[in-house]
Order: C-alpha cells, then sequence, then structure tokens
C-alpha cells in the first residue's frame, strides 16, 4: 500500500500500537569510539543457527559505522534504564559518557545491568524500503532476572504479569521465568 493517499503517519502511528522492548544496540567504530543507539526493532530470527536482528534508517548518522562493523552488541535495556534509551536516542557528542560498560566481542560495548545482552557477528545486511535489517549471528549471550522497559504509542511502559496469570504455587511457573 503506497502511493499518494497513503499517510504514512497515520501507519506508523499505527505500528506503535504493537509495545515493543527497548534496545541499545553498540559498536566499536574503526577509530576505535564506541558507538550506539536506542532500537525496539530487535527479533528473533533462528535458534539453529542462533540469529538475531535489527533495523536503522538509511539516513542514520551511524549507518557507515554499522555498515562496516564485524560485531556488534544489543543491550536488552530494564525496566529502570530509561536514562540510558533516552540518551541513546538522542543525538550527542560522547552517548556513553555516565554509562558504565565495557567492552564485548569485537570491542562492542556491552552496558553494565541491561536485562539480557547478545554480542553478535555482523553476518549480513538487507535493504527493507528506507531501512537497512542487520542479521547478527549470536555468539555470547547472558541474561538476569528483571522486567524490560517497553514502549508502545509514543511512550515507556513497564511490563506486569497479568491478573489471570497470577501463580500463589512458588513452585509455578512465573511471569519472570517466561522471559528471555
Amino acid at each position: 500500500m503506497t502511493g499518494p493517499d497513503f499517510d504514512t503517519r497515520a501507519f506508523r502511528n499505527a505500528l506503535g500500537l504493537f509495545p515493543t522492548g527497548i534496545t541499545v544496540i553498540t559498536t566499536l567504530g574503526p577509530d576505535e569510539k564506541p558507538e550506539g543507539l536506542t532500537a525496539n526493532s530487535f527479533g528473533a530470527v533462528s535458534l539453529e543457527p542462533a540469529l538475531v536482528h535489527w533495523c536503522l534508517g538509511k539516513k542514520a548518522p551511524s549507518m557507515p559505522v554499522f555498515q562496516a562493523c564485524t560485531h556488534f552488541a544489543i543491550n536488552v535495556l530494564k525496566e529502570d534504564q530509561r536514562d540510558i534509551s533516552n540518551k541513546f536516542a538522542t543525538p550527542a557528542v560522547d552517548k556513553f559518557e555516565g554509562v558504565d560498560w565495557r567492552r564485548g566481542l569485537g570491542g562492542s560495548p556491552i552496558i553494565a545491568s541491561s536485562l539480557a545482552v547478545f554480542e553478535c557477528r555482523h553476518t549480513m545486511s538487507y535493504e527493507g524500503g528506507d531501512h537497512l535489517i542487520f542479521i547478527g549471528g549470536v555468539e555470547e549471550f547472558t541474561h538476569v532476572q528483571g522486567a524490560p522497559l517497553l514502549f508502545s504509542a509514543g511512550a515507556y511502559g513497564v511490563a506486569r504479569p497479568h491478573p489471570d496469570d497470577y501463580h500463589p504455587d512458588p513452585d509455578a511457573i512465573g511471569f519472570h521465568d517466561l522471559m528471555l
């Protein structure tokens, strides 16, 4: 569906109703400078081999760095990391200033206290309209207990168990057991 009558803004608003987790995608630039951006376009592709994807607008300033990288990391943010999401969503001279991080595979920055981290080899990229779809081969991953930071309808949110899923039995599968 395209053409002069297609309402891009309404389409974007409709897509925004789907709640997504928030990630910070990171890599190391050719000048050894860490690069990162906030993205909610992350998802699983395959379990065997372990593949994930994320998307980046073709006009993004960091596009050349991510196209050239050999590795990237996907840092899934916890519900209390809204400030990190905002920082990496805003053009800044040094997005990593004041952020606790370490170097992972290929030098990709790993943000401390992330809910989950997927350290990936950049295996391929595909054009998808006005975006590039990056495919990563997961080489390492970690995760901890917690709740993810979400985004829907232009606002941050947090995940809570549905009241119908309440299990008073401590041995029953709980909400956090079902998460990444």
